[in-house]
């Protein structure tokens, strides 16, 4: 075989050979800070939201308000035809 085909399959095997350390050692690498900063700085503790309002009904709408909503409503359908 030729030396060069040679030299080149080991150069891509060592070159291979260092990305994958260097990528490995990344990965322990941020898994080590990762448990660092959480055990240094945990998060802190959010206190609940409070709950929404319930959506208004149709008797807690004044009687101007919902004509001009019925109104509208008939409108759009008039306009569809």
């Amino acid at each position: 075989m030729n030396p060069m085909f040679i030299e080149g399959v080991e150069l891509m095997l060592v070159g291979m050979g260092v990305v994958f350390a260097f990528l490995v050692m990344l990965v322990w690498i941020v898994g080590l800070m990762s448990r660092l900063v959480a055990r240094l700085a945990p998060e802190p503790e959010v206190a609940p939201t409070p709950r929404a309002a319930p959506p208004a009904t149709a008797g807690s709408v004044d009687t101007r308000t919902l004509a001009v909503i019925q109104a509208a409503i008939a409108r759009h359908r008039a306009a569809g035809r």
